[in-house]
Order: C-alpha cells, then structure tokens, then sequence
C-alpha cells in the first residue's frame, strides 16, 4: 500500500470541542486542588510558627524560673552568713523552704497552663486548618465533577443532533 493510499480519519469537531472543554476543566481542578494545598500548607506553617514562639516563650518562662529559684537560694545563703546563732540559721532556712515550696507550686501551675494553652492552640490550627484543606479540596473536587457531567452532557446532545 502506498502512503497515498492510507484512509484520512478526521476528528469530528464536537469531540475536539469535548476533548478541550475537558482538559480545561481537569487543568482548573488541579489549580484548585493545589491552591488548596498550598494554602493549607501556608496554614501549618503559621501553626509551626505559633509552636516555635510557644516553645520560645514557654523556654524564657523556664529561664525566669530558674533565675528566681536561684536567687532565693544565694539569698538564703546570704542570710545563713549573717545569722548570730544556729537558732537564727534554722530560722532561716525554715522560711526559704516554705517560700521556695509556694514558689514552685505557683511555677508549675503557670508551667503546666503555659503548657496546655500552647498545646491547645496548637490543636485548634491544625485542626482548623485541615478542615480548611479538606474543604476546598471537596469544593475543587464537586466543582470538577459537575462541570464534566454537564461537558458530557452537551456532547450527548451535540451528538444526538
């Protein structure tokens, strides 16, 4: 067979128009899928920032803390050098400790609060921010599949026609 001799088979102008519409729509899909991870993306990385400054924040606390508790002590040895007597250092000494006892439980308690709230907000973002992503990709994905539906459809018309 010679190459003059090969059947020339054209596409029916109704398929390229569907064939187009449709890789316009999968390529806007896309665009939609990725602009939602993008910005979800951008969303946990907020939430990153927010855990890097709660840890900053909840590290100085702890620097503040052990400062203090450092304090109390040289102060109490301060005190036990001064002291005239024994009875004065235990004196002393008994109050450092009821001082030093209250000090730690109020740390602790504001510790352990800094601690949730951190936790808690940290929770709450990528929480919302999951639901977010999920959202606009379930609106992107919706959004592409009606537009193929009615791409078929008006084909099957055009077809019926």
């Amino acid at each position: 067979m010679s190459s003059s001799a090969k059947p020339n088979y054209e596409i029916p102008a109704e398929m390229r128009d569907f064939a187009e519409k449709s890789v316009d729509q999968a390529r806007k899909a896309f665009d939609s899928f990725l602009g939602a991870a993008r910005r979800t993306a951008d969303t946990m990385q907020g939430s990153a920032d927010l855990a890097r400054t709660n840890a900053t924040s909840i590290s100085s606390r702890g620097f503040e803390y052990a400062e203090q508790n450092v304090n109390a002590a040289f102060d109490l040895a301060q005190k036990l050098v001064r002291s005239r007597d024994v009875q004065e250092a235990m004196q002393h000494q008994a109050e450092f400790v009821r001082s030093q006892f209250a000090a730690i439980q109020a740390q602790a308690k504001e510790f352990g609060g800094l601690a949730q709230s951190a936790l808690q907000q940290g929770a709450e973002n990528a929480k919302g921010a999951m639901q977010q992503g999920a959202d606009e990709a379930r609106k992107a994905f919706d959004q592409g599949t009606e537009t193929a539906k009615a791409n078929a459809a008006a084909a099957q018309k055009k077809a019926a026609s």
